[in-house]
């Protein structure tokens, strides 16, 4: 990275620390004689539901205030206030590398033998101590999205089309919309994340077992394990529309909502996004058939408790708060998530295509979670998608794999 950019980008930081240390000022104490506790939370989507149930909890506590907080570039600013020890009491993030990265920090607190986790489906557990390579656990898994194919009920029916359940019906498909002037595949990669989505799914159920393991042991390469990915997410590339990488995630959730296409690539934390600009849309969700078709789905968001918070009593109520049956069904409803405690089912009746796969346990993890931050998947996604050079794109993820390899 250039020195210039690198000092802007060290500048943004530093700004976003002083409002986070502003923000836990505010929250260890006040005037009033309350308790206040900080609760960060990393998706901006939810912000609206966590204060929701911040002003429930304060009720029920009213010597508790909670202060929700969700700045830009959270995990960033997460992780700068880490290396600060100026931490939030209460941490919403996702099940990911960067969970791995605080969590080997000492930044969280060990709630291995907290009895929460006994209500918690042990595939979510699981995955956090894969992906941290830790016995120990710092977080309670609390809901789990999926990455789907979205698409319109409407313009399947219009046009006869029957949820493909092959790789090749799922291009003959995409081809009988082309066919009927439609777009089949609106994409959006100006928000270079949006390849994500996709790709997650297309690498999950085509790199093979313990890929990443094997990678970390220098046994393949993306070279070898990505590659069908790569090349068929370029094939998908072939159905979507002009400007592709032009377009951003809340142009896509429009565009797809106002029928501009028949299928969406996303996850289905969009179709709460997608009902807002058309209730009246008829939407679906089938898995990517591919391989085994497998549900890419991990912890999207965990709840953990600093190990530095002054008020450990009161953040762990609170915790305990959102883990309630009732509160966490509110947050599924809002949010569209699965939950990841046992027991508590999804019931929006446009998930329904989905179910089958989570009651049968076809469930696989997010791949990009086991990716270093350093490597920017998704900027080399969005490289590849305006290049189209699968080829190129493998190399570079091996360098860059490499380059944070040998910095361990």
């Amino acid at each position: 990275m250039k020195k210039s950019i690198s000092l802007v980008a060290t500048g943004m930081i530093a700004l976003s620390v002083l409002a986070g240390c502003g923000n836990k000022e505010e929250a260890s104490g006040g005037s009033n004689g309350k308790v206040k506790i900080e609760f960060l939370e990393y998706k901006s989507e939810a912000k609206g539901t966590f204060s929701e149930l911040a002003k429930k909890f304060e009720k029920e506590n009213p010597n508790i205030d909670i202060v929700v907080t969700n700045p830009p570039d959270s995990v960033t600013v997460l992780k700068t206030r880490v290396a600060k020890r100026d931490l939030p009491d209460v941490i919403g993030m996702g099940g990911d590398v960067s969970y791995a990265e605080i969590s080997k920090a000492g930044a969280l607190k060990d709630v291995s033998k907290d009895s929460a986790l006994n209500d918690i489906q042990p595939a979510y557990i699981d995955m956090l101590k894969d992906i941290s390579k830790q016995d120990k656990v710092y977080g309670i898994p609390y809901a789990a999205n999926a990455n789907a194919v979205i698409y319109n009920k409407t313009i399947f029916k219009e046009l006869g089309i029957e949820v493909p359940t092959t790789w090749e019906e799922f291009i003959a498909a995409a081809e009988k919309v082309k066919a009927a002037g439609k777009i089949p595949f609106y994409f959006t990669f100006k928000d270079a994340w949006t390849a994500l989505p996709a790709y997650n799914v297309l690498a999950a159920n085509t790199q093979g077992d313990d890929f990443f393991k094997k990678l970390d042991k220098g046994d393949t390469k993306f070279a070898e394990g990505h590659k069908e990915a790569a090349e068929k997410l370029l094939t998908l590339l072939k159905y979507g529309h002009k400007d592709q990488n032009g377009k951003a995630y809340n142009d896509g959730n429009v565009a797809f909502a106002k029928g501009e296409s028949a299928m969406y690539l996303q996850g289905i934390w969009a179709i709460p996004e997608i009902k807002k600009a058309n209730p009246n849309i008829e939407v679906g969700v089938f898995p990517y058939p591919i391989g085994d078709s497998k549900v890419v789905s991990g912890v999207d968001l965990l709840l953990a408790q600093s190990s530095t918070t002054e008020h450990p009593k009161e953040a762990k109520k609170f915790i305990e708060f959102l883990l309630s049956d009732e509160n966490m069904k509110e947050y599924l409803t809002q949010q569209n998530a699965f939950s990841a405690k046992k027991g508590i089912v999804q019931e929006a009746p446009e998930l329904e295509g989905l179910k089958a796969s989570f009651e049968k346990g076809a469930v696989v993890d997010f791949p990009d979670h086991y990716v270093p931050t350093a490597v920017a998947l998704d900027k080399q996604l969005q490289v590849l998608t305006q290049k189209k050079d699968a080829k190129q794109y493998l190399k570079t993820l091996d360098t860059e794999w490499e380059k944070v390899a040998n910095r361990k």
